[in-house]
């Protein structure tokens, strides 16, 4: 191994989190044989050159993102997360087995409040969420589907055992930064990217594409779906052009909308066309002004009307952040035993609620030792970390948990796994997540092969957010075959709407490492 790795063992030992790379005695994995000896040959002048190349690349694609009010490039690290095959099989399984489970809550607490009736859940954890909207309380989705897009982030524990950390199916983001990292690291580090059957994860749009189409309004022979953004301002505004070119349809803000008859309408050129399916980005509070914030200029008027009269399909339907909510999210492997009637195939991170008298007074006396997260937060906002968090801090925490302790939950410190990152000059281990994607349309729930590995940069830090600073690995899911073949939808269900600007996907695999390398 270089001089680029020198030091790395006694640095992963110190931290003392499972190493995705290195078992104990520096050892590299199997999975990671071809990675390993790509490395082996490369010096620190090469290793910062390539580095360098993917940053501009993504600076010239404007693949950024808004870390302190100032646009950068996303950091990619050039040393990939690499997931062999029947590791991912438990993966898939477990993220699916999750959303379906998730797909019937969100379809019971708005209806019959079964779960409530039955003793699973208490009727207060739903009615007291910030994210329960008892405007579309009541009604059933157009094409039945909820959950159209989820982002389920996991994390390996210090015995290497994948565990769910919270799940996200109100407008999960990021998936443009898995698209992007697989093109440059198939230029940055193609020594290791050839040598391997690496499943692709171009075949996402037309995935979300389909989906979105198949869960359109009754009757619509030849659904027009459109994306719905906040504008340029938004920080994942590249993810939103990106996926709107790569499915071919339309990027709309509000103001292009107007709602008729609970019909939406799209201003264009040539008059106003009708929209059957919006894929919204974003968040439901300021979709609606006559149902939600009424100085909200982002969305528009009548939409939630039109939703409830099955003029139009909203993805993700609104009220889904109920789901989200962190105290929910304690009980839903309760929730895959009542609705699925199995066992979760991933395990929750242990988790305390501290709504509950004893688990409070519990946490209180070991606030130092614990994470304590808002119920409601999200990219890593809010959350206090004990033994980093300074005496301060953890008084004016346990004001705020006392105060409201329906809003908060607690768990143990995780060491997170690590993969190596390049730092100065050299390779160190920092700790990583995993937020696999998932499509669900109303029949099958597919999961992108892979995901977005978000990576801590700062050594010891267990803040992987790209809003805190964060950045993020290509992530290598090895095929069981070098003939195991990409899945595909059939070319006779796709129509000539779908084929514009759409990565190809029909091809054998022989020809997409080939294109890989290429």
């Amino acid at each position: 191994m270089s001089d680029l790795f020198q030091d790395y063992s006694e640095a992963a030992a110190r931290s003392g989190a499972y190493d995705e790379m290195f078992a104990p005695g520096h050892v590299a994995r199997k999975s990671y044989g071809q990675v390993s000896g790509a490395l082996r040959e490369l010096s620190l002048a090469d290793v910062t050159a390539r580095a360098d190349s993917m940053a501009r690349t993504f600076l010239d694609r404007g693949v950024t993102f808004d870390y302190a009010g100032e646009e950068r490039p996303f950091p990619l690290d050039i040393v990939p997360r690499v997931i062999p095959a029947d590791e991912w099989d438990v993966l898939e399984r477990g993220v699916a087995q999750r959303v379906r489970a998730l797909e019937a809550f969100l379809n019971d607490v708005y209806g019959r409040m079964a779960v409530v009736a039955d003793g699973v859940i208490p009727r207060q954890l739903v009615t007291t969420s910030a994210h329960f909207h008892r405007a579309v309380h009541g009604f059933e989705p157009s094409g039945g589907v909820r959950v159209h897009v989820s982002g389920i982030d996991v994390v390996r524990d210090a015995a290497g055992t994948f565990r769910v950390l919270e799940d996200n199916v109100r407008v999960p983001s990021g998936v443009s930064y898995v698209l992007e990292n697989r093109r440059a690291m198939a230029k940055g580090l193609p020594e290791a990217f050839g040598q391997q059957h690496i499943r692709p994860v171009e075949e996402y749009p037309r995935r979300l594409l389909s989906a979105l189409r198949k869960t359109a309004p009754a009757g619509v022979d030849d659904p027009t779906v459109v994306v719905l953004t906040p504008g340029v301002f938004n920080s994942a505004y590249f993810e939103h052009t990106l996926l709107a070119g790569l499915m071919g349809v339309e990027l709309v803000e509000g103001r292009d909308l107007i709602c008729r008859g609970n019909r939406v309408y799209m201003r264009t050129t040539a008059g106003e066309q009708r929209v059957d399916v919006i894929y919204k980005r974003i968040d439901d509070d300021f979709l609606d002004p006559l149902q939600f914030r009424s100085d909200s200029m982002l969305g528009c008027p009548g939409l939630v009307n039109a939703a409830r009269a099955g003029g139009v399909t909203i993805a993700n339907a609104v009220g889904n952040g109920v789901a989200d909510d962190k105290l929910v999210y304690s009980y839903v492997p309760d929730l895959i035993r009542y609705y699925l009637h199995e066992e979760p195939i991933i395990a929750n991170v242990d988790t305390f609620r501290l709504e509950e008298k004893e688990a409070r007074e519990h946490v209180l006396d070991r606030l130092e030792e614990l994470v304590v997260k808002p119920v409601d937060g999200s990219g890593g906002k809010g959350l206090v970390i004990g033994p980093d968090a300074s005496k301060e801090e953890l008084d004016a925490l346990r004001k705020r948990v006392i105060a409201d302790p329906r809003g908060w939950i607690a768990q143990p410190v995780l060491q997170l796994s690590t993969v190596p990152t390049l730092s100065g000059d050299k390779f160190g281990p920092r700790h990583v997540d995993l937020r696999p994607f998932a499509v669900n349309d109303g029949d099958d729930v597919w999961v992108l092969p892979g995901g977005l590995t978000r990576v801590a940069l700062k050594e010891g830090s267990l803040i992987v957010n790209s809003s805190q600073g964060g950045g993020s690995k290509d992530t290598w899911v090895l095929a069981n075959s070098p003939q195991m073949p990409a899945e595909v939808i059939p070319r006779q269900s796709v129509t000539l709407r779908e084929q514009v600007s759409v990565w190809p996907v029909e091809s054998n695999w022989r020809d997409r490492q080939t294109e890989q390398q290429q």
